[in-house]
């Protein structure tokens, strides 16, 4: 037994060896255990950039010799300023104006929801108090980023109040069109993953044109929730830069700081700060550990890093490979169905070998079968969800797909003596 308790996992397996990390390099976890695995999880979804980055590593050092705590809880710190011109200057500063830091994504999405009443109370409009975000989404586990989670993922067992959301299907846009026909007015903010992270499945861009065209009808403030998307997942540094309008206010989080340090972001569009700016209005929101002398050391050093390393150009090879292997995967197991996702955020769907869809515990020991075999994957939605470092190596694809087929073939009934013989 540990004196830990760790997050997600039923008290049975608290204190196994084998799920105890030690260490990590590159881009391979070593348990406690002694085992060693590929690690097609990025973490979570955060080490773009592989585990110990020199560069990162120093850079956070040298902010605790020298900076120690600083952070912005009625102060600015050198560090903060500078991790806000390096993160604006990524996401274009012609039209985002300031960036708020926060801890985590769901805490920053409590921070959106906030952000997006008190700027239309800055403007004469309190009665905007809705938010609208998409079913299957997940936005945090915090209070806010929980009710604004579109999963159902026990919010009534844990009293969390969901008077004041609205969800919509993903890609309806007949679906979107009445909501706002009725509610518009009432309308505070939309926030959607751009690529919805349950079962990693992309927004239409019809979908995304028609939010951009209701947020410029009804006024409400359009976000863009790029925790998972962002610093390169998916092909550009985000996602939301290809739609037709951008976002009001996009938040980021994981591949921050590559996994380095707690750290979140709110970058706020000039449309956003103007009427705070205008009417000097405190945003009621802080954190003890936000813009901290670490936690943005470590931001402008990942993106540093992922400059030098040109590592939207490398995780586009590496969503390149993995869509042939995943392809080719598909085609010829007889448990793998297609293929959702992006870039370097997919999802493997798959069925029973007498065709049934997996549920959640037989997702759970495929999973586990796969670390067996040698990697590391997520679970998905009657699948795994395959989300690598953007700078893994054609054999490190190769590595990944040989463990997942092993996985697989593993739940295969096996073949009988006549067969054999």
């Amino acid at each position: 037994m540990t004196a830990l308790w760790p997050y997600l996992i039923p008290p049975s397996s608290h204190g196994d060896d084998s799920l105890c990390a030690v260490g990590a390099a590159g881009h391979r976890v070593t348990f406690a255990d002694g085992s060693t695995a590929l690690d097609a999880d990025s973490g979570l979804w955060n080490v773009n950039l592989g585990y110990g980055n020199p560069r990162i590593a120093e850079a956070i050092a040298e902010a605790a010799q020298h900076a120690s705590y600083l952070g912005a809880f009625r102060f600015e710190n050198s560090y903060a300023r500078r991790a806000a011109e390096d993160l604006l200057r990524v996401c274009g500063p012609g039209h985002y104006d300031r960036v708020l830091f926060s801890t985590g994504g769901g805490v920053a999405n409590d921070a959106v929801m906030k952000l997006a009443r008190i700027h239309h109370a800055a403007q004469g409009q309190p009665g905007r108090n809705l938010v609208v975000a998409l079913r299957g989404s997940f936005h945090g586990l915090t209070f806010g980023g929980f009710a604004l989670t579109g999963e159902d993922l026990g919010q009534r067992v844990y009293g969390v109040d969901q008077r004041l959301i609205r969800h919509v299907t993903p890609n309806d846009t007949a679906e979107l069109g009445r909501l706002m026909a009725a509610l518009g007015s009432q309308v505070a903010a939309v926030v959607v993953e751009p690529v919805v992270g349950t079962g990693t499945l992309p927004l239409d861009a019809s979908f995304v044109a028609e939010l951009v065209r209701l947020r410029d009808e009804h006024g409400f403030l359009l976000v863009a929730d790029e925790v998972a998307t962002g610093f390169g997942r998916t092909g550009s540094w985000f996602a939301s830069e290809s739609w037709p309008g951008l976002p009001d206010v996009l938040v980021t989080s994981k591949g921050l700081t590559n996994g380095a340090c707690p750290a979140a972001a709110l970058v706020m569009s000039h449309r956003v700060t103007r009427p705070l700016v205008e009417h000097d209005t405190m945003f009621a929101h802080a954190e003890t550990q936000g813009a901290t002398a670490l936690a943005c050391a470590a931001i402008s050093a990942t993106i540093s890093e992922m400059e030098r390393l040109d590592a939207v150009t490398a995780g586009r090879n590496v969503a390149a490979w993995l869509q042939q292997g995943l392809a080719e995967l598909v085609e010829r197991h007889p448990l793998a169905t297609h293929l959702t996702g992006v870039g370097c955020f997919r999802t493997l769907h798959l069925t029973h070998p007498d065709g049934r869809a997996l549920a959640g515990t037989d997702v759970a020991d495929l999973v586990t079968r796969i670390r067996h075999a040698g990697a590391i994957v997520h679970p998905g939605p009657s699948g795994i969800q395959l989300v690598p470092s953007l700078t893994y190596s054609p054999a490190e694809v190769a590595e990944l797909m040989t463990c997942v087929e092993e996985g697989l073939d593993s739940l295969l009934p096996a073949p009988s003596l006549a067969a054999r013989s």
